[in-house]
């Protein structure tokens, strides 16, 4: 990791946006860390591959006061599945792996695991008739869930064992899991889970190295996304985004991972440390196709397979999903450019991470947002406002 200097700004009319509409972006942002609603943020917007905000504003630590900075470094939880999807489809476009492989192909201790089925509070484990594949671990439909979403058997068992702790490895992770009976029967129905976790594991089955290692080799180094991995140097520690002690609204104390330690756990899932000016890197490459600055990541089609629907009418559960989306391979997917309570155009795509990080990619109109803040009980009405005052900008 290292200091790197942030895009240059094309003049925001040259891509279309209104320089005043623009500049109520920053407006909103200000006065909510003014309020102390937010510590601070990082935000990019860009398109036609330039930038046309790229700013920070309020407090990295606010309890030491230090002011939020462009290169500030941000915890992006579950901002770190689409680059674990990623890596995975450039397995499949070498060969090594196939979508409609059983994971039990290359994480045999699945091969035991059943069905939690719940009737009147009691639990009966039934054998598993189709096992799940790796499109089911990319598209949450392999029968996992998250202890967070609920209070299902299922899901007091995740908590029970603290499935979410990084003192495991990926390995020793993947078999307490599989010890763990799945919430759904493989392939039935959408629910957001521990699923990129296992196939982080998966990866490092098939290429033989350590997730992060295998990260750095096949995307961070070669888009030269110098600051984000699975812990920040010590020489970096000034750097890192921090939230309230306390949340703003409940007053209750906010947890979020130290990433000053080196964890047992290369958390695929959610696990890595990054940078707006990195995650924009990625973006970019995705928006072009796959491809930036000589490097080609993956193949367009592959790409444009990623980014459409893979859930056709599979039942969704939870509220993660917004009206007329669905979920492709690492991505929510607009599919209507209605019903969703923000705007956006058939074919967009977004995720974000659960301490406030979030983006979106609008292929239609080659437009990205990012937005990185560490607020995590305010993320979604910040994701929603950074979304909304942007493509109210937007006037071309």
């Amino acid at each position: 990791m290292g200091t790197v200097a942030a895009p240059a700004l094309a003049p925001a009319t040259e891509l279309g946006f209104c320089p005043q509409r623009l500049s109520r972006l920053s407006g909103v942002l200000q006065a909510a860390a003014d309020r102390r609603h937010l510590p601070g943020a990082v935000w990019a917007v860009a398109r036609h591959g330039r930038f046309a905000a790229f700013d920070s504003l309020g407090l990295q630590d606010p309890a030491a006061g230090v002011p939020m900075a462009r290169d500030s470094v941000f915890r992006i939880y579950s901002m770190t599945k689409p680059l674990v999807s990623v890596a995975a489809m450039m397995q499949v476009e070498q060969g090594a792996l196939l979508l409609s492989d059983p994971i039990t192909r290359y994480l045999p201790e699945f091969g035991q695991t059943p069905v939690a089925v719940e009737v009147d509070g009691v639990v009966h484990l039934q054998p598993v008739t189709q096992p799940a594949t790796v499109q089911d671990l990319l598209r949450h439909t392999a029968g996992f869930t998250y202890e967070f979403l609920g209070s299902a058997a299922v899901q007091r068992q995740y908590a029970q064992v603290q499935i979410a702790s990084r003192e495991r490895s990926n390995a020793g992770f993947c078999a307490q899991l599989a010890a763990l009976p799945l919430m759904y029967p493989p392939g039935s129905v959408w629910e957001y889970s521990r699923a990129t976790d296992v196939l982080g594991r998966l990866l490092e089955v098939v290429t033989g190295q350590p997730l992060g290692q295998h990260l750095q080799q096949s995307i961070l180094g070669p888009l030269a996304m110098r600051d984000t991995g699975f812990v920040v140097p010590a020489d970096q520690h000034h750097r890192i985004a921090e939230p309230f002690a306390h949340d703003p609204d409940g007053g209750v104390p906010l947890r979020v991972l130290d990433p000053r330690r080196t964890p047992t756990m290369e958390a695929g899932g959610g696990g890595l440390m990054s940078t707006a000016a990195d995650y924009a890197r990625f973006l970019q490459c995705l928006l072009n196709g796959g491809t930036l600055e000589g490097v080609r990541l993956l193949s367009p089609h592959t790409v444009a397979f990623m980014t459409s629907d893979h859930l056709g009418t599979l039942p969704t559960k939870g509220s993660l999903l917004s009206p007329g989306h669905g979920f492709g391979l690492g991505f929510a997917v607009r599919t209507a450019p209605g019903m969703a309570p923000v705007p956006g155009s058939v074919g967009s795509y977004y995720w974000s991470g659960i301490a406030g990080t979030s983006f979106f990619v609008d292929p239609a109109l080659d437009l990205f947002g990012i937005l990185m803040v560490q607020a995590p009980n305010q993320r979604e009405q910040y994701r929603s406002l950074f979304r909304n005052l942007v493509y109210a900008a937007l006037v071309d």
